[in-house]
Parts: C-alpha cells; sequence; structure tokens
C-alpha cells in the first residue's frame, strides 16, 4: 500500500515505536527494502537524498518504480524526498508523487526555516502529501560532527510548530550524518529530547542513524522517537555484498552481483526493524 508518513508515524507515536527509513537510490535499493519489512510485517519509509534524487534518479522515474513495489505489497510504504532544501525541488517531487517530504532549511535563520516550511506544508497539505521538517542542524562524520550548538533549541520548537503545522519533527540530539571511525558511537541528549517530546507529543525524526549504536537506537525509541533515518549502514551493506561477491567469483557478471547485493542487504534493514520496535506494526 502507497501511503503517506503521517498516518503511520501517528500510529508509531501513540504506540511507543519508530518506523525505519531508509535510503534508496535505485530499484534494487527500494525492492531489498520493502522485501525487509514485508519479512517483518513493518511499515516502511523509502527516503531518496536530495543529491541522490537531483543527480542519479529524479522524482519523474523513482515514484512510479516505488508506487508499483508498494502496490504489490501488503505492507504500508511512504515515498519521502529526504533533505529537500530548495523550494522548487520539494514541489516538483510533490507534484511528480511522492508522498512525504522533509524539508531541511536548517541552513536559514529561525523566522526563514519557518517561512520556507510554511510555503511546503501549504504546498503539500492538500494534495495529501506529509511535511517533515527539522530545527537544529546535524553535522556529518567527515566534516564537522553535531556538536552542541547544533543542537535543536528547545524554546523553538512551539512557535515553530505552531506557524508551520508539520507532520513530524527532526531534532538535533548528537547523532550525525554518515559512519563514525571504529569504536566511537555518539553520545545523545535524552533529557533535551524527552523534553520535545513531553512539549509536542508528536512525531519525532532521528538523522544520522547509521553507526549510532543499538543502546542509542532503543532509548531513543523509548523517549519518544518515530522515524529513524538510515543510510550508510544500508549503503555500505550493499558495497560489502558486491566486494565478496567479486572475491568469490572474479567472473560473476553484472545481474548476479546485483541480485546478491539485493538479498545480503536485507539482513542490516530487518536488523534496524527489530530495534525500531516496528516490527509486525504495520
Amino acid at each position: 500500500m502507497y501511503v503517506s508518513m503521517k498516518n503511520m508515524l501517528e500510529k508509531a507515536n501513540k504506540q511507543n515505536y519508530a518506523v525505519m527509513a531508509i535510503n534508496c537510490f535505485n530499484l534494487e535499493t527500494v525492492r531489498s527494502v520493502i522485501l525487509a519489512a514485508e519479512e517483518e510485517y513493518a511499515p516502511i519509509i523509502i527516503n531518496i537524498f536530495q543529491d541522490h534524487l537531483l543527480h542519479h534518479c529524479d522524482s519523474e522515474i523513482i515514484t512510479p518504480i516505488v508506487k508499483t513495489l508498494a502496490y504489490r505489497t501488503k505492507i504500508n510504504v511512504a515515498l519521502n524526498f529526504d533533505h529537500g532544501q530548495e523550494i522548487i525541488d520539494l514541489k516538483k517531487a510533490i507534484d511528480d508523487g511522492f508522498s512525504s517530504v522533509m524539508v531541511d532549511a536548517s541552513r536559514h535563520s529561525f523566522k526563514n526555516n519557518i517561512e520556507m516550511t510554511k510555503e511546503i506544508v501549504k504546498y503539500a497539505h492538500p494534495k495529501g502529501v506529509s511535511v517533515e521538517g527539522e530545527i537544529g542542524c546535524i553535522g556529518a562524520t567527515e566534516e564537522r560532527y553535531t556538536n552542541k550548538s547544533m543542537y535543536t533549541d528547545v524554546d523553538q520548537v512551539k512557535k515553530f510548530l505552531e506557524e508551520t503545522n508539520v507532520d513530524a519533527l527532526a531534532i538535533s540530539i548528537g547523532s550525525s550524518h554518515g559512519i563514525y571511525p571504529d569504536g566511537v558511537i555518539p553520545g545523545f541528549d535524552f533529557e533535551r529530547l524527552k523534553k520535545i517530546k513531553n512539549l509536542t507529543k508528536m512525531p519525532l525524526v532521528l538523522h544520522g542513524g547509521s553507526g549510532s549504536g543499538e543502546k542509542n537506537i532503543v532509548t531513543c525509541v523509548k523517549y519518544g522517537i518515530n522515524k529513524i533515518n538510515v543510510g550508510c549502514d544500508f549503503m555500505n551493506a550493499n558495497a560489502n555484498a558486491i566486494k565478496k561477491s567479486i572475491i568469490r567469483n572474479p567472473t560473476i557478471n553484472f545481474f548476479d552481483m546485483v541480485n546478491v547485493a539485493e538479498k545480503d542487504s536485507i539482513t542490516v534493514v530487518k536488523d534496524y526493524i527489530k530495534l525500531s520496535g516496528s516490527s509486525g506494526k504495520n
């Protein structure tokens, strides 16, 4: 079933679990993520990161692929534009059939973040498309880790929600995008998470789930995270499967190699689904 994030995240909020949002970019990655969710009978969100959407597989191409696979399964599948930073791109994704979008205006002032997010909400909601906003900024492990100055300001949350009417809110509490060095697990500000949850009572989103550690993920869900974004761990699972298949059989053809990657990458998605508490929650 092809749906927006709104209802699936509202259910997750009421029942205290999280829905996994996995970054994909083509048929094979989308299909393996949906197959993993089917095996766990869990709702799933297909995330398409802005750079992938603009430079690899645009919304006119990826939307019918996701829709076709979604309508062939009994689980709920949402298609979300992840980290949309330009109004023109966000609106095009909505027009082309995305069921959800995430507005990343964190690089702007708080006032301009509100204005941009509000504009997309007004455009999306009449079309049945859900919108995720963001307060705070999430760093990247290859550039600058998220530090306390980048955390979500609790005092800004109420005004942002009243002004924008978003369906979900991405917050910054210590995670970073990318892969951490071996042995490094980020520390999370769970007190900040609890304050924001108590204030909002709405679906909250964790970005940068890859490498955050099982304990952090489980605790985030316990205190109110209802959507968890994972990209790098899934992409690395695909890459590692390809590398291993070539080592085992240097003459393997491309078709078989891609099939191996598709099957092997399912495991990491299922592991995250179990951590999120969404198994059996479709």
